[in-house]
């Protein structure tokens, strides 16, 4: 196994600039980790605003009924009834409704006949659908009591209106699975983990291939007793192992983040799908070992491809926010399809044919392209064996 050892001696001279990627993805993940705020209850809940009401009518029970019905739902200010004090009001937020009614409203109402009442809102207020439900169900409910019994008087109108409207149906929303404030975490740290695993792969395994493609070197090991299928074949194995090592030390700290999470079907996904990722990015950094010729161009080939493919793929930048050109480029790299299935696994609450089919769909494209890359890098061997 002398080739074997001497890939992993040839890993520990360069060891320094591996830690670096190391140490850069263990501090964005911590910094991840912390800085990260889980998405707030969406479950709905009442919120008072503040509306401001004003009658030009007589101050009859039904507008009085309206009033207090309108104020167990929001909170009522008082203000003058000018429309410049009522115009800052609205710009300065005091209000988000106003609500004016007509003079001859209550007259109007008990007789059947149809009457606005007036409105003026913040544009474009959530709030305003809520008072505008509000209102209209108590008008709607004092129309049908007024159309079937037009004999009630205003205060048996006023006292059914309170008694109907009062009442409330409880509603329980029930949720078979519940999603674990873990999953986006786990799904931005797979994410960053691609950027430090490119980057490692490719320094190191163009730091052995430039030892051991070194023209002196190469024609030393043709006279040597060992056979050139064996050393191959000890030089896969190093690159292999060097590759699970690494993808073992970036996971490592996703159990201790994470903790029992990683063993559900989303973080096992996640895991998987980070490994053959790995395979992929080891076969590229094979091919990048066997084209560079010299420790410059290693490490600007390392940054450059680790980057890019991470800026336009979506690992630093969300590939919802990314433009479809940008997008459309970043498809043609393992990267883009890796982050895909990250983003979907990580959204999955549960998981159907339709959403594991799409997540498959993208692990088996990035093997492709680590399958179409490793053919590339045997047919340039094979041809430079030839012409050698």
């Amino acid at each position: 196994m002398q080739v074997y050892k001497a890939f992993f001696r040839i890993i520990q001279k360069n060891r320094g600039q591996i830690l670096i990627y190391l140490v850069v993805f263990m501090v964005l993940a911590l910094l991840l980790t912390n800085a990260y705020n889980p998405p707030q209850d969406t479950d709905f809940t009442k919120t008072r605003v503040n509306i401001a009401f004003i009658n030009e009518d007589d101050d009859s029970q039904l507008v009085a009924g309206l009033k207090n019905y309108l104020g167990e739902y929001a909170n009522l200010v008082d203000l003058p009834d000018d429309s410049q004090k009522l115009q800052d009001a609205l710009f300065f937020r005091q209000v988000v409704y106003i609500l004016r009614v007509p003079e001859g409203f209550t007259t109007a109402m008990l007789n059947g006949q149809e009457i606005q009442l007036e409105k003026t809102i913040v544009p474009d207020s959530p709030s305003n659908i809520y008072m505008d439900l509000l209102i209209n169900k108590y008008l709607n409910t004092a129309k049908t009591y007024i159309t079937y019994l037009p004999e009630l008087t205003q205060t048996e109108l006023v006292s059914y209106l309170k008694t109907d409207l009062t009442k409330e149906t409880e509603v329980t929303v029930i949720s078979s699975v519940r999603h674990s404030d873990n999953a986006e975490k786990s799904g931005y740290y797979f994410n960053y983990l691609s950027y430090s695993l490119f980057a490692i792969l490719i320094l190191g395994v163009c730091s052995v291939m430039l030892v051991f493609n070194d023209t002196d070197l190469k024609r030393r090991n043709l006279c040597s007793p060992m056979r050139s299928a064996t050393m191959n074949v000890q030089m896969i194995f190093g690159n292999i192992s060097f590759a699970v090592l690494t993808w073992m030390v970036l996971i490592s700290a996703s159990f201790v983040m994470y903790g029992s999470y990683m063993f559900t079907s989303n973080g096992l996904l996640l895991l998987l799908n980070s490994f053959i990722f790995t395979l992929a990015a080891l076969s590229i950094s094979y091919l990048i070992g066997n084209l560079v010729k010299s420790r410059g161009a290693m490490s600007a080939v390392a940054n450059v491809f680790a980057l890019g493919t991470s800026f336009i793929s979506g690992v630093f930048v969300p590939q919802e926010l990314l433009g479809p050109n940008v997008l459309a480029i970043a498809s043609f790299t393992p990267t883009y399809w890796y982050v895909k299935a990250n983003n979907e696994i990580a959204a999955a609450a549960n998981f159907n044919t339709d959403t594991l089919q799409s997540i498959f769909t993208s692990m088996v494209l990035v093997l492709a392209f680590g399958v179409a890359v490793l053919g590339v890098t045997l047919v340039l061997i094979k041809q430079r064996r030839v012409e050698g």
